[in-house]
């Protein structure tokens, strides 16, 4: 009776399966299923979707706009939900895996801050896989970056990688020895919010002198605005690109006009390397990766960005000249790593589900056997008796 129940309680037994994965992620993926899972990347401004087989290739992509932060919860799930089902008319999926921007718990199963949308300790995975007929993981969506950069890019081959991802803020992620270190609570990596100028510049996470106020497109962007609205000099050219709106000056709009030769472009561009490479030496200090990557849609600049901060870094380095310098690479996933990552991460979840409910099917299929046996066993008791 014992494997009926098990059986039927197969809900439970799936959860316990699914907490188990992060105790064992650890090389986990040479064994993994090869089989085709979903990716979701979800940001401040759009979620993309895509079906990703086992070498990392895209076999398809969607994306919508991300519902606006002030409606509730479910919206972003209807969303998630809808692009999943479309993707799954035409693909086998066998597992759903989510990237975040926000804090997600130990368990990998809550959300418990999103700074761009409106969840706020939210069951996520499982009110995901209530919906869904498939596995969900959920993890933050540098995780999941960094997860595949070293999978299918920068970082392959590395046994201790930093992932740095550059764009609005800055945020990161730490991966050793095959496994991706969440740290005790599950939020490990929140580097942007590493205090490098004591009261300094005020960020939204109400401390002062963050890194992410010195080395981030937000940071880019603010500075070139400062120098544009102050009607200086070495701004002409890029005031003269928005027409005078100063509002319209962006990240990309920056780095373009960088590759162009633009001066003060170059310049901005050199100061957000420079604090990139002062904040990499205080994590190697701490952390002692073999590789840096840099990513996220600030590190589109690449070697305007990336060599001054390679200078900066060997600059800043403890130990400078009697120490192995880490490597400092651009990611080259681009914006899809997130996506890539987390659809790679559900392959481990697709396996350890797989094999719990084959073995549950198995010890149900025994015991139907047993008891059919059971039931012509009786048959033929009856049949001799009245003979």
């Amino acid at each position: 009776m014992s494997t009926y129940r098990d059986f039927a309680h197969r809900g439970s037994a799936r959860a316990t399966v699914l907490r188990t994965v992060g105790t064992r992620e650890r090389r986990s993926h040479l064994t993994a299923p090869r089989v085709p899972t979903v990716g979701i990347d979800i940001g401040g401004t759009k979620v993309m979707a895509g079906v990703v087989d086992a070498d990392g290739h895209i076999l398809e992509k969607v994306r919508t706009e991300t519902p606006d932060k002030s409606k509730s919860p479910k919206v972003v799930e209807d969303t998630i939900v809808e692009l999943v089902l479309d993707l799954s008319d035409r693909h086998d999926v066998h597992a759903v895996g989510i990237g975040a921007a926000g804090w997600i718990d130990a368990d990998r199963n809550r959300v418990l801050f999103a700074p761009h949308l409106s969840w706020r300790n939210e069951p996520l995975r499982d009110r995901l896989s209530g919906r869904l007929a498939v596995p969900v993981m959920v993890d933050n969506d540098a995780n999941a970056a960094a997860w595949a950069e070293w999978r299918f890019g920068a970082g392959r081959g590395e046994d201790h990688l930093v992932m740095i991802t550059l764009g609005t803020g800055i945020g990161g992620a730490i991966l050793a020895e095959g496994q991706v270190k969440r740290g005790t609570f599950g939020v490990a990596g929140e580097f942007g919010h590493m205090q490098v100028v004591p009261s300094g510049h005020r960020c939204p996470c109400g401390n002062r002198g963050c890194w992410e106020q010195y080395s981030s497109g937000n940071a880019l962007v603010r500075e070139a605005r400062e120098l544009a609205a102050a009607d200086s000099p070495v701004a002409y050219n890029i005031i003269d690109r928005v027409g005078g709106n100063v509002s319209d000056i962006t990240g990309p709009l920056i780095t373009e006009l960088a590759r162009e030769g633009d001066a003060m472009c170059v310049e901005l561009l050199q100061d957000i390397g420079q604090w990139l490479g002062v904040g990499i030496a205080n994590l190697a200090a701490a952390l002692d990766p073999s590789c840096f990557v840099i990513g996220g849609g600030v590190s589109a600049a690449d070697d305007l960005l990336i060599d001054p901060a390679r200078d900066a870094f060997r600059r800043h380095l403890t130990g400078r000249g009697y120490r192995p310098e880490a490597r400092v690479a651009r990611a080259q996933l681009g914006p899809d790593a997130g996506m890539v990552g987390a659809a790679d991460l559900a392959r481990l979840v697709a396996r350890r589900f797989r094999r719990a409910n084959r073995r549950r099917v198995e010890r149900y299929e025994r015991y139907e056997r047993f008891a059919e046996a059971r039931r012509t066993a009786r048959t033929t008791q009856g049949t001799g008796t009245k003979g």
